[in-house]
């Protein structure tokens, strides 16, 4: 029987794979048979966790070192990966981040905001998104399929308080997957399918001092996210998985261009 979310024996491109973001989806990936280039600007935690995952067996793993927000860097590990694989089906960009100053302190206001962390935060979620499906899409183009998810946020779905800079480049990340799903599809092939999921809350090392009390509670501000949380909880990383390999596999074919929450009812929530 044809399973149609079968996604095993494809070439992966994983951002951020050391992150907790993308250590998790190429974690799955591996399970699920993929094979998988985990990219990351630091040699020791890239290769690290390639080792981590390649003990699970399934996809092979391949740690390379490169930078999201160096086009020269990244055609060299195009070219590597094309080499020794035969190509790129899938790119999943979970390279980003937030910087402390451009995020809004309660006791402060934009007009403190530091410039240059604006621009490290547009910077890293918005050009390290568009720069690797730049390159990794040239590949998919010649080659006539691939999938390319990026990493929308729900500051981009409704104004979240603090995360200005942030909140820009998700918004801009948003534009750019709508942009490049009509382009690849209208100037190359339709088998190229470009969308985006939109994560809800999860607390993880760069947002746990905003959600979690060092005694272990919830600040208010996880309080006012649970109250608009239908599903009443923060998510669990692992439970952006479906999703990912859903808008990867043939049973996502006729799909692209989009958004897709994965929030427990967020960004739905009128609030009443």
């Amino acid at each position: 029987m044809n399973n149609i979310f079968d996604i095993s024996g494809k070439n992966a491109v994983v951002t951020g794979g050391a992150g907790t973001l993308g250590s998790n989806i190429a974690r799955h990936f591996v399970e699920q048979g993929v094979n998988v280039a985990l990219l990351g600007r630091t040699r020791e935690n890239i290769e690290a966790m390639a080792e981590e995952l390649s003990a699970i067996g399934g996809g092979k793993v391949m740690p390379v070192v490169s930078d999201v927000l160096d086009i020269d860097k990244l055609k060299a590990t195009r070219d590597h990966i094309d080499k020794e694989w035969g190509g790129v089906d899938i790119l999943v960009n979970c390279a980003g981040g937030n910087v402390p100053g451009a995020t809004i302190p309660d006791d402060k206001s934009v007009f403190d905001m530091k410039i240059e962390d604006f621009e490290k935060v547009t910077g890293i979620n918005m050009n390290g998104t568009v720069y690797p499906s730049l390159v990794f899409g040239e590949s998919m183009a010649k080659k006539g399929s691939g999938s390319i998810i990026t990493v929308s946020s729900m500051a981009a779905m409704s104004a979240l308080t603090r995360v200005m800079g942030y909140t820009v480049a998700k918004c801009g990340v948003d534009g750019f997957t709508r942009w490049m799903a009509q382009e690849m599809a209208i100037k190359f092939n339709e088998k190229i399918r470009v969308n985006a999921i939109a994560p809800g809350f999860f607390i993880g090392k760069q947002n746990r001092a905003m959600l979690i009390n060092p005694d272990g509670t919830y600040t208010e501000r996880s309080k006012k996210i649970i109250a608009h949380t239908p599903m009443r909880r923060f998510g669990d990383i692992t439970e952006l998985n479906g999703a990912v390999q859903f808008l990867c596999s043939d049973a996502a074919s006729f799909i692209t261009g989009i958004v897709m929450p994965v929030d427990g009812g967020f960004s739905s929530f009128s609030g009443v």
